[in-house]
């Protein structure tokens, strides 16, 4: 499939929106190597979104085994050592939320085009034979001239007695919480106009072959200029990368992740969407399994600050490691 550097991509995307035709997309995590194309030729290349309003495939779901999926959760001393990077960086002042994130080895029964099909999530792609992602945040969407943001920061088994409770009162998670809708509020005044919260600390139940999690969300909104259409591009990869998915303040934040992440993210925690010819939708790479080496990885993570314990913030972690199959 044919890779587009961050210059080109916004380039095409800047002219496919000009000219109101319809486009997919997938940025990577660094804003290189995406992909760009009109949703008929990305079912071509094999690759496909299930998203609000749209879909390119024609598959269909039909009746199977249950899922079974085993994890081989990564060395937990090794994590320690990664988190404890992360809190002496906190404490020099260097950031003050990093979103941490770790590859899990996992075998399961279905193969990535089974979980596309049969997951449940607001947002599902599958890139043939790589990668599968069924994520449950929105990052952008555009309608008109409004923009709108619903970062996601907090989650909680939703088993544990009050958990509704003790998910939108812990300190830790408030305090993640904040940081990141600040953030987000931040990223799109440098785009937009009336930047405000509409909605804040929000929770939404989320089902999983292994029980149900609880997740908190806002939602920030703001107006484009009335000719934004001619820069989609350049406002798209102005907001990237998410803040949910790296911390802040976003620069300094993201060299530290580069210097103790040991493995590449690739398409994690990049972004994905659909253009209808008016109006834009996209979601953040999260719930995410790539193949590699015909050996499957779940990627996932979460937010350190320096009130976070080790041992919970690796438990939330490998929490996260599910898939929507119920």
């Amino acid at each position: 499939m044919n890779l587009l550097s961050r210059e080109r991509s916004i380039n095409k995307i800047n002219d496919f929106a000009t000219r109101e035709i319809p486009f997919v997309f997938l940025i990577n995590f660094s804003g290189e190597e995406n992909i760009v194309m009109t949703p008929e030729k990305a079912a071509a290349a094999g690759f496909f979104l299930d998203m609000p309003g749209m879909a390119n495939h024609t598959f269909r779901k039909s009746p199977g085994p249950g899922i079974q999926l085993t994890k081989i959760p990564p060395d937990p001393k090794r994590y320690h050592q990664a988190f404890k990077h992360v809190i002496d960086q906190i404490h020099y002042g260097n950031s003050f939320l990093l979103n941490l994130t770790f590859p899990t080895p996992i075998e399961c029964n279905y193969s990535l085009q089974d979980i596309f099909i049969q997951s449940r999530a607001s947002f599902k792609l599958y890139l043939e034979n790589e990668l599968v992602v069924f994520s449950p945040e929105r990052f952008i969407n555009i309608k008109g001239n409004t923009i709108s943001s619903n970062p996601m920061k907090g989650t909680i088994d939703a088993s544990i007695p009050g958990a509704h409770s003790l998910l939108a009162s812990d300190p830790k998670e408030d305090a993640e919480h904040n940081t990141i809708v600040d953030l987000i509020r931040n990223d799109l005044s440098m785009i937009a106009s009336h930047v405000r919260v509409k909605r804040f600390k929000y929770i939404e139940k989320l089902k999983t072959h292994q029980g149900e999690l609880l997740q908190m969300s806002s939602e920030n909104t703001g107006k484009l200029p009335v000719n934004f259409m001619k820069s989609l591009g350049d406002i798209l990869f102005r907001l990237l990368p998410a803040g949910s998915i790296c911390g802040a303040p976003k620069k300094k934040t993201l060299e530290i992740i580069r210097e103790i992440e040991a493995y590449e993210r690739g398409f994690y925690t990049g972004i994905f969407g659909y253009f209808d010819g008016q109006n834009l939708d996209s979601a953040v790479c999260i719930r995410y399994i790539e193949k590699q080496w015909k050996k499957l990885l779940f990627k996932s993570g979460g937010g350190i600050t320096f009130m976070s314990d080790c041992k919970k913030e690796y438990e939330e972690m490998q929490k996260k490691v599910y898939v929507p199959v119920y």
